[in-house]
């Protein structure tokens, strides 16, 4: 009966594991791979009228659907353009007014990612 019981449960988290690992298949590392959330696009992408830029550190973005969704939280802030660097795990953060440290990390925070720093400034 023992060996019955652990065999059961060896079974459930394979099958829990399979599950898991064909999602990741088809939808990416992040399951955004079905997302219908067009790219926010930046109408304004002439660097002067932008006077504050930082560059800020972003944990646990693996792929273009990570970076995408990084890019459409800030650029959809107002006065915001944000570049996605994935290989660095970084964004540049180009703002016409200042965001303070707190508004930034709420953003990414809520894009489901950690802000690990923030360096930059005014850029005038």
């Amino acid at each position: 009966m023992e060996s019955a019981v652990i065999i059961l449960i060896i079974l459930i988290i394979c099958i829990f594991g399979i599950k898991s690992y064909a999602r990741r298949l088809t939808q990416g590392c992040c399951g955004a791979g079905g997302d219908t959330e067009k790219k926010v696009r930046v109408r304004d992408k002439n660097k002067e009228h932008y006077p504050y830029c930082v560059k800020i550190g972003i944990e646990g973005m693996t792929c273009s659907h990570c970076r995408e969704r990084v890019e459409n939280a800030l650029n959809k802030e107002e006065g915001v353009w944000a570049q996605v660097d994935l290989k660095d795990g970084s964004a540049v953060v180009r703002m016409k007014k200042e965001l303070s440290r707190e508004e930034l990390e709420r953003i990414i925070r809520r894009a489901g990612y950690t802000m690990t720093g923030m360096e930059g400034g005014l850029t005038l």
